[in-house]
């Protein structure tokens, strides 16, 4: 499973033009399914378009001391040419060497692209102040959002450059690319906005290569920033404000190959207070199958000694911190649901998408790396799994398959004060149905969905037969007539009680005949830890000691706790995290960040407590077969 989630990428025309192997990386994004819209710097192309007329490129000096392309009517012809010829010419061999389909523009051709030409410009002429009135540069009004979106589903890439296109004046201006980029960026709601430069990131001495500055703050001042930089850094800080993307400066001439450095832009002050990571991993898009950029980020935050850290094959993030035999492990996910919104937080809380589910849990299970004794003996692993939040569970069917551990805590909410003990499992189907078309009126015809109706009805008894406290959705239907056969095709989403069994699909009948195909999307059975296992008393102790009384609950949705539960035979698993379970996939997530700070308290007197307790009593408990363990 992919997303379809968009990259904005801007590259300068010194990378497009003197460093091709950038489109490899391009590539790479498009083959693991993201949407490219690629914005073009023109610079290097222009200059060669100007030094093939052997004309000198006209600038004009501005009374703040910087210089700006002087695009005159006589010379916006050329300049477009310079893109045509030099530029786009370019991102199309390279992009098509590579076998993708590409749309490449100007971007004010056909008005894709908008925008108003700015007021006269004050420039220094042989040392006096001039009024220039008649120069072609402007700024970002709009886009054809339809069109650029239409345009992203049919096409790999697509590529925009300036000039775009001022419908008053009926010309075309000048833009600057970054700030296009940015624009763009927050029109089409991307998730990721990229400006590729020839440095690594934003140095503090740009004399330093290696001198990146990792972070950038709301009000931190850069003195090193000089030249085009500023440009940058100002498109940059436009985007934060007004998207919903995470944003970053990379390079030298790459996204992220080794060797290379990035800078991020924050909407958010430094805090200091401990949830630092946590806000940055909340604006960090990572909807189902998008998790890589977050996955990376949180990789390169943590550096701790003797805390060992890797992305394995699956795209989980995995921390280790300890050597020892008596193993825990904390199981958080990276993903989310969709849509993105941007993120609001203030001194009491913290709202945006995933900040309940469940990137405050996770963010909580980083935290113990800093902040848990772990003994001699013990070793506690740290897990972000991808993919929880579809059917697939491709994280935690990894982690299930490649790992070991003694005792799980699941990272979900279930509020400060309580502890979640067990889930109910998921039986999700899909039913497909075709038939001829056939005269509504006629004797005995039934519809299609007629038919979906009345399968899912019985589907929903023999179910019950089964497990009676099962719950049941109708999620999705499809209904279509292709050359005159009718098709239907229904999602059925049951949720599974844990006394049902392991088994309980077996004894499920699905074989209704010609024409009816139900095909098991997934058969999770439901898990139900008992109270007097070490991991809880381990959390009871917790609570007491901070002056709280525990509350078991056990949640009808399903979790990557069921997906271990499959083959993890005797293993202690409950769910704990900060968050109101209720706000799950809505459009109101937020958590009160003194409930973060109070379950981080009790989650490390519960993690430090099950070692004291595994220490005392020794191995419990057993754990199922499994492919190999930690290394």
């Amino acid at each position: 499973m992919s997303s379809q989630s968009l990259y904005v990428i801007k590259l300068g025309s010194s990378t497009i033009v003197h460093h091709p192997e950038v489109f490899a990386e391009l590539n790479d994004l498009v083959q693991k399914g993201k949407k490219v819209l690629l914005v073009a710097g023109g610079a290097e192309g222009i200059r060669q378009k100007y030094e093939q007329l052997n004309r000198s490129i006209p600038v004009l000096a501005l009374a703040n001391g910087d210089e700006a392309r002087y695009c005159s009517p006589s010379e916006m012809p050329l300049i477009r040419a310079a893109y045509q010829e030099f530029i786009l010419a370019k991102v199309h061999e390279q992009l098509k060497s590579y076998q993708l389909k590409v749309f490449a523009q100007i971007g004010g051709d056909n008005e894709v692209v908008f925008g108003q030409k700015s007021k006269p410009i004050k420039a220094i002429v042989d040392g006096k102040t001039v009024i220039v009135r008649d120069s072609l540069f402007g700024s970002f009004t709009g886009c054809n959002v339809d069109f650029l979106q239409g345009a992203l589903q049919v096409f790999d890439v697509v590529c925009l450059t300036p000039p775009i296109y001022d419908r008053e004046l009926g010309e075309y201006i000048n833009i600057d690319a970054d700030m296009l980029a940015a624009h763009l960026a927050t029109e089409l709601a991307a998730e990721h906005l990229r400006f590729v430069t020839g440095t690594a990131g934003l140095l503090r001495n740009v004399d330093e290569p290696a001198s990146t500055i990792s972070d950038v703050y709301l009000g931190d001042e850069i003195h090193s920033i000089k030249g085009r930089m500023k440009q940058k850094v100002r498109a940059a800080n436009h985007a934060i404000s007004k998207g919903i993307c995470d944003v970053s400066i990379t390079g030298p001439h790459s996204l992220n190959r080794p060797g290379t450095g990035k800078t991020w832009f924050w909407n958010m002050q430094r805090d200091a207070s401990g949830t630092d990571l946590l806000r940055k991993a909340i604006r960090i898009p990572s909807v189902s199958g998008d998790e890589s950029v977050l996955a990376g980020y949180l990789l390169n935050a943590v550096q701790l000694p003797g805390v060992n850290g890797f992305v394995d094959e699956a795209g989980n993030v995995v921390f280790r911190k300890g050597n020892g035999p008596n193993q825990l492990l904390l199981l958080g996910h990276l993903d989310t649901v969709p849509y993105n919104w941007q993120v609001a937080c203030d001194e009491e809380r913290i709202a945006g998408r995933g900040t309940v589910d469940a990137k405050g849990s996770l963010l909580s299970f980083i935290q113990m790396l800093y902040d848990a004794e772990v003994p001699e003996d013990g070793s506690l692993l740290v897990i972000g799994a991808v993919e929880e939040e579809v059917s697939s569970s491709k994280g935690a069917f990894y982690v299930r398959d490649h790992y070991r551990a003694d005792a799980v805590i699941i990272g979900e909410p279930s509020g400060e004060d309580s502890l979640t003990l067990g889930y109910y499992g998921l039986y999700k189907l899909s039913i497909s149905i075709s038939k001829p078309q056939e005269h509504s009126a006629g004797k005995d015809s039934i519809s299609v969905l007629d038919q979906l109706y009345t399968i899912v009805a019985d589907i929903r008894e023999r179910v019950g037969s089964v497990d009676p406290s099962s719950l049941s959705s109708l999620i999705d239907i499809k209904h279509s007539n292709h050359k005159g056969i009718l098709s239907a095709t229904g999602i059925l989403n049951f949720r599974i009680s844990p006394l049902a069994g392991k088994d309980y699909a077996k004894q499920i009948q699905l074989d209704y005949g010609d024409g009816v195909s139900v095909t098991v999307l997934r058969a999770t059975p439901g898990f139900a830890n008992p109270r007097n296992s070490p991991l809880v008393k381990a959390f009871v102790r917790s609570f007491a000691s901070k002056g709280k009384a525990i509350h078991y609950i056990k949640k009808r949705g399903t979790s990557d706790m069921n997906t271990l539960a499959t083959t993890w035979e005797g293993v202690p698993m409950v769910a704990y995290g900060p968050g109101d379970a209720s706000l799950d996939h809505t459009n109101e997530e937020y958590l009160q960040l003194s409930e973060v700070h109070g379950a981080r308290a009790i989650l490390q007197g519960a993690i430090e407590e099950w070692y004291r307790l595994r220490s005392e009593e020794g191995s419990y408990g057993y754990v199922g077969t499994v492919a190999k363990s930690f290394s």
